[in-house]
C-alpha cells in the first residue's frame, strides 16, 4: 500500500522535472516553425532524478544553455540546435527506453548518455543505425576505443588517463613517491587500477597498497590501519562520490598519517569537496575543466556567469562543453558537405586540433581518438571555500 500511495508523488515530481527540462530546451528555440529535418537534434538520457540527480540537473542546464547561446548566434550553418531530454533516474533500462522514444520521434544526430552501462548497452544500436554520435557522463577507459566504440567519445580524459595526470603531477612533485590506491568494489572503481599501477611503476613511483571497499558509507577503521602501515606519500581515491573518503582522511590524520589525499572527477565538484569540512583542506584531484569561479581569462565562463550568477557544478561545465563539441562536429560535417550521420560526425570531431574551448579547458584541445587526455590538479582551500589550481595543465 505504501509504495502505491507514494508513486503518484514521484510521478508528479518526475513530470515537474521533465517539464523543467522541456522549458530549458524550449528556451533554446525561438519558434517551432522550421521543418524538423533542418534542426540539428541533440537527444539526452539525463538522470534528473535518482542517485545521480545532482549531476543530471547540472548536465541538463549546461547542454540547454549552450544550445541557447548557439541559436542566439544564428545556429549552425543556418540550422537551429534542438535539445530533447528525458529523465532516466540513472537506470539503464529506463535510459534505453528514453533513447528509443526520442529517436523514434525525432531525427537525432547527437546524443548524451547518462552512464557507462547505457553507453555499452546502446553501442550495438548506434553501430546498427549509423546515424548518431554519442558522448555522455561516463569516462570509462573501455569506451576509449575507436574500433569498438566508433560512434562515441568522452568529454575529458578516461579514468586511467585521470590517474595518469595525477601520477605525472606526483612524479614531478616527489620523485619516487609511494602512492596508495583506494577504490570502490564497482566497475567504475576497478576501471583504472591495473593499468595505473603499471603507469606508476613507469614513472618510478611505487604502489605499496591497494584497498578496495564497498561503494558509499562503510566502516573503514580496519582499512585505515592497513593504509597507515603502508605509509603512502599520496593516496588516490576512485569510484566514490564522497563517502567513505572523509572517514579515511579523518581517521588517517588522527593516526598520524602525513599522506596527501587525492580524487578523480566525480569527487571533485566544489560543493562535494567542501562537504568534507576541515578534513578536506588541501584535498587534491584531477579536473579536466576550469571551475565556475576561476579568475583566469575564460570568455565562455564569463558568458556562463552572466547567464547564471550562482555557482554551477562541474557536471554543468561538462554538459555545456559536450554541447559545444557536438555543435563543432556538426559545423565541420556540414562545412565538408557530408551527411550528419555518426561516421561523418565522428570523423569531423577527430579533425579538432588545437581547438579553443573559450577557456573551459585551459589549453587548446585535440581530439584524435575517443577522449580528451588533458587535465589539471586542483587543491581545496577550505578557508576560501574554493578549489585552487595546484598544477599547470597536463597533457598526456
Amino acid at each position: 500500500m505504501r509504495a502505491a500511495t507514494q508513486k503518484p508523488t514521484s510521478d508528479r515530481r518526475r513530470a515537474l522535472v521533465l517539464g523543467g527540462s522541456a522549458a530549458l530546451a524550449a528556451a533554446a528555440l525561438p519558434r517551432a516553425v522550421r521543418a524538423q529535418g533542418e534542426d540539428v537534434v541533440i537527444g539526452g538520457s539525463i538522470p534528473m532524478t535518482g542517485v545521480f540527480a545532482f549531476a543530471g540537473i547540472g548536465i541538463n542546464a549546461g547542454i540547454a544553455d549552450y544550445v541557447k547561446i548557439a541559436n542566439d548566434a544564428g545556429g549552425i550553418k543556418g540550422r537551429k540546435l534542438r535539445y530533447v531530454p528525458e529523465d532516466t533516474g540513472y537506470k539503464v533500462d529506463v535510459s534505453v527506453a528514453a533513447y528509443k522514444k526520442i529517436t523514434s520521434q525525432n531525427k537525432v544526430n547527437l546524443y548524451y548518455g547518462d552512464s557507462t552501462g547505457f553507453a555499452k548497452t546502446i553501442n550495438a544500436e548506434l553501430d546498427r543505425s549509423g546515424q548518431i554520435l554519442m558522448a555522455g557522463a561516463s569516462f570509462a577507459s573501455e569506451l576509449n576505443n575507436p574500433q569498438k566504440y566508433p560512434h562515441q567519445f568522452l568529454v575529458g580524459p578516461d579514468y586511467t588517463e585521470m590517474f595518469g595526470i595525477l601520477l605525472q603531477h606526483i612524479a614531478k612533485e616527489k620523485p619516487g613517491a609511494k602512492v596508495a590506491f583506494v577504490y570502490s568494489d564497482s566497475e567504475f572503481g576497478r576501471d583504472p587500477i591495473e593499468a595505473s599501477e603499471a603507469a606508476a611503476k613507469k614513472l618510478g613511483l611505487t604502489v605499496p597498497i591497494k584497498i578496495m571497499t564497498p561503494p558509499g558509507s562503510v566502516d573503514v577503521s580496519t582499512e585505515v590501519i592497513k593504509l597507515r602501515r603502508a605509509a603512502p606519500d599520496y593516496t588516490i581515491f576512485h569510484g566514490y562520490i564522497l563517502a567513505p573518503i572523509p572517514e579515511f582522511i579523518q581517521q588517517g590524520k588522527q593516526q598520524g598519517m602525513t599522506s596527501k589525499w587525492m580524487g578523480t572527477f566525480w569527487t571533485m565538484d566544489s560543493s562535494t569537496v567542501m562537504k568534507m569540512g576541515e578534513a578536506g583542506d588541501g584535498f587534491m584531484g584531477v579536473m579536466p575543466f576550469r571551475y565556475y569561479y576561476d579568475t583566469e581569462k575564460a570568455p565562455m565562463l564569463e558568458k556562463i556567469r552572466a547567464m547564471r550568477p550562482e555557482y554551477q557544478s562541474t557536471a554543468y561545465i561538462q554538459g555545456f562543453l559536450t554541447a559545444m563539441l557536438f555543435a563543432e562536429a556538426a559545423k565541420r560535417t556540414l562545412d565538408a558537405g557530408k551527411p550528419l550521420d555518426g561516421k561523418s560526425l565522428k570523423a569531423a570531431l577527430n579533425t579538432i586540433k588545437d581547438f579553443d574551448t573559450g577557456g573551459l579547458i585551459g589549453v587548446p584541445i585535440t581530439i584524435s581518438g575517443n577522449s580528451i587526455p588533458v587535465g589539471r590538479v586542483y587543491r581545496a582551500d577550505m578557508k576560501a571555500q574554493k578549489m585552487v589550481s595546484a598544477s599547470d595543465w597536463i597533457k598526456l
